[in-house]
């Protein structure tokens, strides 16, 4: 693959994963709108272990508690912080990975993956996350999650596997409406996205795996350090940008696109 389209690729998956205005979608539509040929599924891997990469560099402190405690959930016990902190994203992992399972085996994600679609998505949640940013409280922090709220983030998380809906802001409105501060909603919406990325990643690349050849595994290496440093790059601006704003300039962008994207779908 041209080093052009890997960069062009790894550039929009990486700022886009953690920004909540879909990477997913954002991904389906450079070939269509640019005339590229589709990056394929060992792209698609490479780019998402990349962005995994990141978040996990970056919310380190939070992902070494939870790995340290899962040998005490393994065994039963959620005594610790991390065991805690382990089970509350497993149990908010689920609805998706079920759904996106079913939605694999019954090709209805690839039926989704349409401008119509993303379009509409586009818009519509990007209405329904500045809904929640302005009438969600700003009582809780990311230390208050509990197993109630993420039972209930992971269902609304499960939505993102509409392409345009965006993993990361279907999380951030749900958290929003259960009234976490915007960094902290930010903060687990991240976290949720570690074994979920992984799940994915593993699934999809058991596929991929079957089918690449050496050169394909050199461009999946080329794209993957190329998203990781998007993404980090992204993420740490996003972290940053909202101790003082809010989410309304990506929703703005939200319904700008999603509008251009219905006049083209519909013209």
């Amino acid at each position: 693959m041209p080093l052009l389209h890997l960069f062009l690729v790894a550039i929009v998956q990486g700022l886009t994963e953690f920004l909540p205005i879909s990477s997913s979608g954002h991904l389906i539509l450079l070939p269509n709108l640019t005339g590229l040929n589709d990056q394929g599924q060992v792209i698609d891997v490479a780019v998402h272990v990349g962005t995994l990469f990141a978040v996990v560099l970056y919310f380190w402190q939070d992902v070494r508690q939870a790995l340290t405690g899962l040998p005490r959930l393994l065994i039963g016990r959620t005594d610790t912080q991390g065991a805690c902190l382990a089970l509350l994203l497993l149990i908010a992992s689920v609805p998706v990975i079920g759904f996106g399972l079913i939605l694999h085996l019954t090709e209805l994600d690839s039926e989704m993956r349409s401008i119509k679609v993303i379009g509409w998505a586009m818009l519509i949640f990007g209405v329904v996350l500045y809904w929640a940013d302005q009438i969600g409280p700003s009582k809780k922090q990311d230390s208050d999650w509990n197993l109630q709220d993420a039972m209930v983030i992971g269902v609304w998380q499960a939505v993102a596997l509409i392409p345009g809906t965006s993993r990361s802001g279907i999380t951030i409105t749900g958290a929003r409406f259960l009234g976490y501060a915007r960094k902290d909603a930010a903060k687990v919406s991240m976290l949720m996205s570690i074994p979920t990325i992984f799940a994915s990643g593993v699934f999809l690349g058991t596929e991929a795996a079957m089918t690449a050849n050496m050169a394909a595994l050199r461009d999946g290496l080329i794209a993957a350090l190329l998203a990781f440093v998007a993404a980090l790059l992204a993420l740490s601006l996003m972290m940053r940008l909202l101790r003082s704003v809010s989410f309304t300039p990506y929703v703005i962008y939200r319904i700008a696109l999603g509008v251009v994207l219905l006049v083209i779908a519909y013209s």
